[in-house]
């Protein structure tokens, strides 16, 4: 590899890092889409100290556009507490209005520089090996390497002295106030940081890439983890694995780079989504198979209880009038049987269902979990009298 090649991957390695962090925050804050809201709106900011300071390089563009940032969601709160609308249409109305005001200065001020309305969306990190930083004459590397660093240690800083605060304030807001953490400045602290991470990481890899990189790790790591360290480590390395890997995928397609981040992003995403262990769609659906066979198990025992003991009530115990009297199909029905036999719960003689001892124990510990909406003893219960597997 090449040094700008190396170079590029360390600059989008450190904005997955520097976003992953407020991300996670975000989205347990179920405020996701602020990030998008405030990677528009600072615009204008950005436009504004510009033509203040007449350079793209000045620390002043980063202070206005956290400036921006943070009248972006005081505005929305500001909307929001009317109750007039919620909180989601509150971003639509004050992000686009102010990314609006951005673009109508860019296109009548300074439409013929770097910023214009496609490097702000889309950005170019092949470009960012080329704007050095030079100290006394000497290289030192790529402005938006140091520029992400010092950032990067501004939010592990403030996650980690404030990781009690953020935590308490995340979860329980009522609790946080009561013994005064200050949710409030909290919340504007951490949409400070979201803001200056992303007017730092808007020249390199534009609007669109922040937000994927704040947005997607974070919220596949919710759904492989319920710990806050583990979740927030997990978003990390996923952000930065999608930043590496989409370098190489824009090699190979001979396509933008940000966007082939943003698209790693995505089927990262959409991976964790699909397989996650506990949250994830192949699991709800195995869940729920597992569930209807758990209560047609249930139903079957506390049917054939009700039905035993008495010679006038064979007929309800048949396995042909099974399907007729709980209305299941008959693939369903043969395999229930077959895990109920395989689990011992039933006996079938002459094609006569007949509760064992071992299914009579289940019919009580049903009647509890019934009864109780939940059974201490599940767990053991289900290992106990319930076969899945053929």
């Amino acid at each position: 590899m090449t040094t700008p090649q190396i170079e590029i991957q360390i600059i989008a390695s450190l904005v997955a890092i520097a976003c992953a962090i407020p991300g996670v925050f975000l989205v347990l804050r179920k405020m996701a889409m602020i990030s998008d809201a405030i990677s528009h709106a600072i615009l204008p900011g950005i436009v504004v100290g510009f033509l203040i300071t007449q350079s793209l390089n000045s620390p002043f563009l980063i202070i206005l556009a956290a400036l921006t940032g943070l009248l972006t969601v005081v505005l929305v709160e500001l909307i929001n507490k009317t109750k007039l609308v919620k909180e989601d249409a509150a971003i639509g109305l004050v992000f686009p209005a102010l990314f609006s005001i951005g673009v109508i200065i860019i296109s009548r001020n300074v439409s013929n520089i770097h910023i214009d309305t496609d490097a702000v969306l889309m950005g170019e990190l092949a470009f960012a090996p080329f704007n050095r930083l030079v100290i006394s004459g000497v290289d030192i590397g790529p402005q938006n390497a140091w520029v992400m660093a010092v950032i990067l240690l501004i939010n592990l800083t403030f996650t980690v002295v404030f990781f009690k605060e953020l935590k308490l304030s995340t979860f329980d807001k009522g609790l946080a106030a009561s013994l005064g953490f200050a949710p409030a400045f909290l919340n504007y602290v951490l949409m400070g940081t979201v803001s200056v991470t992303t007017v730092g990481a808007f020249d390199a890899v534009g609007a669109i890439l922040v937000v994927a990189l704040m947005i997607a790790p974070a919220s596949a790591a919710y759904l492989l983890t319920d710990e806050l360290k583990k979740m927030i480590w997990i978003s990390v390395l996923i952000g930065v694995f999608a930043a590496i890997s989409g370098y190489w995928l824009a090699r190979f397609l001979d396509a933008s780079i940000s966007g082939s981040m943003a698209t790693m992003c995505g089927i990262i995403f959409l991976a964790v989504f699909i397989v996650s262990p506990q949250r994830g769609l192949l699991s709800i659906l195995i869940r729920k198979r597992r569930q209807k066979i758990e209560f047609a198990q249930m139903t079957l025992v506390i049917h054939l209880f009700n039905h035993s003991g008495n010679n006038d009530d064979i007929e309800e115990r048949r396995i042909d009038h099974l399907n007729k009297h709980l209305a299941w199909d008959k693939p369903f029905s043969d395999k229930l049987l077959h895990l109920s036999l395989k689990s011992n719960i039933i006996e079938i003689n002459n094609d006569v269902i007949e509760i064992t001892a071992k299914g009579l124990q289940f019919v009580r510990a049903a009647e509890n979990l019934v009864s109780s909406k939940y059974h201490p003893e599940f767990e053991t219960l289900r290992k106990e009298f319930i076969i899945f597997t053929d």
